[in-house]
């Protein structure tokens, strides 16, 4: 209806400038209406039209104000069934993505690396989650789950995602796949049960590296021969070897376990004597458990020498000429390492690194892509 009007003041708008300039020395006329309500003609009209108030000059002048008034509306109309056309627009796009957006909530300890990782995707992707902090002691939040490590991502509240990198996968084969639920990708990602060096029963996701997607979906995603390849690479070394040398950097010394612990108590979800317990006698304890890790995993004497090789590893791998591993745009193992890093935040093993090693730059550009939800498109 509002495009209607428009066309309709325009075209009056615009006879009524083009007669105001003829010697008839009549009132220019609006359209005659039929009874049908239809648009009859345009015209002077007769000698009974003539107007007995005005000279030519006024009956001109008014001609082109009547003109210049009916294009105005004509305009203000035109404004009108544009904006609401765009609001429209805008809304059904709102709405879609609300449909096919997942309720995605997180259950997690903030401080893990693997959750970390999570969140780095989720933020970075822009998909909304809630977070539910798990406390380490009790873990009371997932009493309900037999699976009794974090992160454990729930989606709609029906279908229940555990390990990082498979909760990553499932998320990224979905949301570039459209034709694919959740569901049907959680079913590549088979759970397999052994037991490791312990005697100890583990639980092993197939495939969880490998994103479910169809030539063309891979083709398009991964343009470069083998940056595939080099992604799966990166990501499972961000598990393999990464993560395993944050524990003993930051519990290195008395004092930066004390330190850490503080942190983990400020940021977790403790009660006041677990809080305290956790804070001295935890710091205690991982300071000699850090000592059995840097056996475990044939760390050097000085630990820190560990985490400056695998950083600066990591920076050669990228090369000067990328901006992350990704090219112009982080992929899935630069958010891994991002995710795995961040932990570290605020504390000396987190400054020492960024002041020994080329990692800084990378890291500030994945500290904004992440911010900004850059992969959101």
């Amino acid at each position: 209806m509002a495009a209607a009007s428009a066309r309709l003041l325009g075209q009056v708008g615009r006879h009524a400038l083009l007669t105001q300039g003829c010697n008839t020395g009549y009132f220019a006329l609006a359209p005659r209406i039929s009874r049908q309500g239809g648009v009859r003609a345009y015209g002077t009209g007769g000698t009974g039209f003539r107007s007995k108030l005005f000279n030519g000059a006024l009956i001109r002048g008014g001609g082109r104000t009547l003109g210049c008034a009916f294009l105005l509306g004509g305009g203000i109309g035109l404004y009108q069934t544009i904006k609401f056309t765009f609001q429209r627009h805008f809304a059904e796009q709102k709405a879609d993505a609300t449909e096919t957006t997942p309720k995605l909530t997180l259950y997690q300890y903030k401080t893990c690396p693997f959750c970390s990782k999570v969140r780095a995707f989720l933020d970075y992707s822009g998909l909304p989650y809630q977070i539910v902090e798990v406390n380490p002691v009790m873990r009371q939040e997932i009493k309900w789950s037999k699976y009794r490590k974090v992160p454990i991502l729930m989606v709609d509240d029906t279908v229940q995602l555990n390990d990082s990198s498979v909760i990553i996968s499932t998320l990224k084969t979905f949301l570039v796949s459209k034709e694919k639920t959740i569901p049907q990708v959680i079913i590549c990602y088979p759970e397999m049960k052994s037991k490791n060096d312990s005697g100890k029963e583990v639980i092993e996701y197939n495939n969880k590296y490998w994103l479910m997607l169809s030539e063309i979906e891979a083709d398009q995603l991964y343009p470069e021969k083998e940056s595939r390849k080099e992604e799966m690479k990166w990501r499972q070394w961000a598990d393999d070897w990464l993560v395993h040398l944050i524990s003993p950097n930051v519990y290195r010394t008395p004092s930066e376990s004390l330190a850490s612990f503080d942190y983990i108590v400020r940021e977790g979800k403790f009660g006041t004597f677990e809080g305290f317990f956790a804070k001295y006698v935890g710091a205690l304890a991982m300071f000699l458990i850090s000592k059995r890790l840097k056996s475990r995993h044939n760390l050097q004497d000085d630990v820190r020498q560990d985490l400056y090789e695998a950083v600066n590893d990591w920076v050669s791998a990228i090369g000067k000429s990328r901006k992350f591993m990704g090219g112009e745009r982080p992929n899935l193992a630069d958010l891994a390492v991002f995710g795995v890093l961040r932990v570290m935040e605020g504390l000396q093993s987190f400054d020492d690194m960024m002041e020994n090693t080329k990692v800084k730059y990378w890291y500030r550009r994945m500290e904004r892509a992440v911010q900004h939800h850059e992969g959101q498109n």
